[in-house]
């Protein structure tokens, strides 16, 4: 079987949509299928072309037996929604026009957040004869309006019938929860159409270990308690939270300093910078992105892994990806989103969850982490095993069989 697979994000990017698909094309892959991935030079979340790439109209590199091809896109840094758009639409035309050159495909898939990708899979799939897989990843462009990026307007009404139109034409959704599915049902698409597979972890990279000697030396963390947020600094997540929580948190309940390490880069990044700067915050540290094989060092330094997101209902719907990638390191969650990863999170034991954006029920559940006995232990310890059921070739795997499923069913 030759899967076609259109993505915004891929390695060496480091965000979930890259990560995800990636893993998931390495699983099929070594199960006999060939894919071949089309997307852009990578730039996520800078707007600026990783080291040794260019970006061009036509090029061709194999990454573990998966061929990918990256086209022209209009590039810009992931902050600003016009800018924004205008890449989405030069990637949803340049990826369109690029899969017409692909031979022998026998299905085709699409992943949001943003759906002008999927609207190009679509098109393939329609002129190619062949189905059309809708990864949906976000309940876009609802989002938007939870971030308030934008209001409701005509443009707005606009996407949203661009949205329902994928959603029927689509021969099956794959939704990473299962609110997204409940959200669909509830709107009129049929549940047979539906299949759940979660986001998960690589537990060939993520696993438990040291705190990386370098880096303690290097952020001067010997003998401190280190929280951590590790991925993208946007709108969604609300980070000035965060440091409304270190400026609250100058010592643990036993006795050791605190400090609050953020990793990654985004749209709210540097305002974040100025804020700390301006707070006189000396115990938050901020770190650029990192590459693939080094963010595990980083995961590595930190006692609890903190996930958040702003509040807002469309939120509850989604699970952070990175909860899998704490679990798999065995480190404690302090989990500031409220819903359908908060139920997991509690269902596993793995952390602590809290209301988003309530700073002082963070602040007590760090505390609690340092000063309640064996707590830490616990979730850590749960984590770890939960993490086994979130393995990524299990879920690859699952997906797969969709795939296998859909192609079966055309060809009979």
């Amino acid at each position: 079987m030759h899967i076609l697979f259109l993505t915004d994000n891929f390695p060496p990017e480091v965000n979930a949509p890259a990560s995800r698909t990636f893993e998931h094309a390495r699983e099929w892959v070594a199960a006999g299928a060939r894919v071949t991935v089309i997307t852009g030079a990578p730039n996520f979340p800078t707007g600026k072309v990783f080291d040794g790439y260019r970006n061009r109209l036509w090029q061709r590199e194999q990454i573990d037996g998966i061929e990918v091809i990256r086209v022209w896109t209009y590039i810009t840094a992931n902050a600003g929604f016009a800018r924004r758009t205008l890449d989405y639409l030069s990637f949803m035309f340049s990826a369109a026009i690029a899969a017409l050159w692909v031979r022998g495909i026998d299905a085709v898939v699409g992943t949001s957040p943003q759906f002008f990708t999927a609207c190009a899979a679509w098109f393939v799939g329609a002129l190619r004869r062949r189905p059309f897989v809708f990864e949906l990843r976000d309940l876009w462009p609802e989002s938007i309006k939870a971030v308030g990026a934008m209001r409701q307007s005509r443009f707005i009404t606009a996407l949203e019938k661009v949205e329902w139109f994928l959603y029927r034409r689509a021969a099956h959704i794959v939704s990473v929860t299962e609110s997204f599915k409940r959200h669909l049902v509830e709107r009129g698409i049929t549940g047979e159409k539906i299949s759940v597979i979660t986001n998960g972890v690589d537990l060939q990279r993520f696993a438990p270990g040291a705190k990386d000697p370098d880096l303690v030396a290097e952020f001067q963390l010997d003998g401190c308690f280190v929280a951590g947020y590790i991925g993208t600094h946007g709108m969604a997540h609300r980070l000035d939270s965060l440091l409304e929580l270190a400026h609250r948190q100058p010592k643990m309940a036993d006795g050791r300093p605190f400090r609050l390490l953020l990793v990654g880069d985004g749209a709210e990044k540097s305002a974040l910078q100025q804020r700390a700067a301006a707070m006189a915050l000396n115990n938050v540290i901020f770190v650029d992105t990192v590459s693939k094989d080094q963010i595990v060092r980083y995961w590595s330094l930190l006692d609890v892994s903190i996930v958040h997101l702003r509040k807002t209902p469309v939120f509850e719907t989604v699970i952070p990806s990175k909860i899998f990638e704490a679990m798999a390191m065995g480190i404690p969650l302090l989990h500031g989103v409220a819903g359908e990863s908060a139920a997991i999170v509690e269902r596993e034991g793995c952390g602590i969850c809290v209301p988003p954006e309530n700073v002082l029920a963070m602040r007590e559940a760090l505390q609690r982490f340092a000063g309640e006995s064996g707590l830490a232990q616990r979730c850590a310890a749960a984590g770890l095993a939960a993490a086994q059921r979130y393995a990524r070739p299990t879920l690859a795997r699952r997906m797969l069989e969709v795939l296998e499923g859909l192609v079966a069913k055309k060809a009979g």
